[in-house]
């Protein structure tokens, strides 16, 4: 299957790793982001990295949402030098100002957690030729709020595949063909850890849209709870055997932080003849 993108038809025979890069002050507390930024995307392909996916607002539970222009000036900067890494380059947001700077700019992935439903975000896709785009399920508007409430869901695994179903419908309407599609189930986007282990338990089910999945469990919330240790530095080894159960079950694209040590155990995995 492949993954059709601005530049690149991704070959999803095998698993993708796509590498995280956040560009928010607290991630180059040097004060140097832009040089940083460029030499951590230097280092997630050295270490085996496919593809990187550049973002410059946190999406963590409870996050405030950063103005426009700030945004654009965290990401502009550094896109303009990645999408010469030759590689593929995804823009993580969901504001349609800076998905059509950096389309404008050679990006070849939209990565949207709020899966093109802000006002002219169907519209920037739908007028490109090629683009790719990750549509991702979130419970709410905004990852500020997105956890209030306990969220509660009848059926976690249903509610997630007609929520996506419904976005990659909205997308065939405007003309984008489905081969320029992902889909994201949203790991800890608005989900208690019981939801976000049915939706890795049942994943096949959400694999019934006919469209490659993206899962994206690197460092979450719930592997802490799981594993009984909430420090982010001790999850690790529990990101990357979810990443393993993610790809077992069907997933094509594994987003994480910790590239090297992923890439390593898919090597493993391949070498012995598993799923995936």
């Amino acid at each position: 299957m492949l993954w059709q993108t601005t530049r690149f038809s991704i070959d999803l025979a095998m698993p993708r790793v796509m590498g995280i890069v956040n560009l928010t002050p607290d991630s180059f507390s040097d004060g140097g982001m832009h040089g940083g930024a460029l030499a951590h995307c230097e280092r997630l392909l050295t270490e085996g990295a496919d593809m990187l996916d550049l973002g410059g607002e946190s999406t963590r539970p409870g996050a405030e949402p950063v103005a426009l222009g700030d945004e654009l000036a965290r990401v502009l900067p550094v896109l303009r030098e990645a999408v010469r890494l030759g590689v593929p380059i995804s823009i993580d947001t969901y504001k349609t100002e800076v998905m059509r700077a950096a389309l404008d700019l050679g990006v070849d992935i939209v990565n949207d957690i709020k899966a093109l439903r802000a006002p002219g975000a169907l519209d920037v896709v739908a007028a490109h030729p090629a683009c790719g785009v990750c549509l991702m399920h979130m419970r709410g508007d905004e990852p500020r709020t997105m956890q209030d409430g306990e969220p509660r869901y009848d059926d976690v695994v249903a509610s997630v595949r007609e929520f996506l179903r419904e976005r990659l419908e909205a997308l065939r309407a405007r003309g984008v063909a489905a081969e320029r599609v992902v889909l994201d189930p949203g790991i800890g986007f608005g989900k208690r850890s019981e939801h976000n282990l049915a939706l890795l338990a049942r994943q096949s089910e959400l694999m019934a849209l006919g469209r490659p999945l993206l899962a994206g469990w690197s460092r979450k919330g719930t592997l802490g709870r799981v594993i009984g240790r909430e420090a982010l530095g001790e999850r690790l080894v529990a990101s990357v055997a979810a990443a393993l159960a993610a790809v077992q079950r069907g997933a094509r694209i594994v987003r994480v932080h910790d590239v090297q040590a992923t890439v390593d155990a898919l090597a493993v995995w391949r070498a012995a003849g598993l799923p995936g």
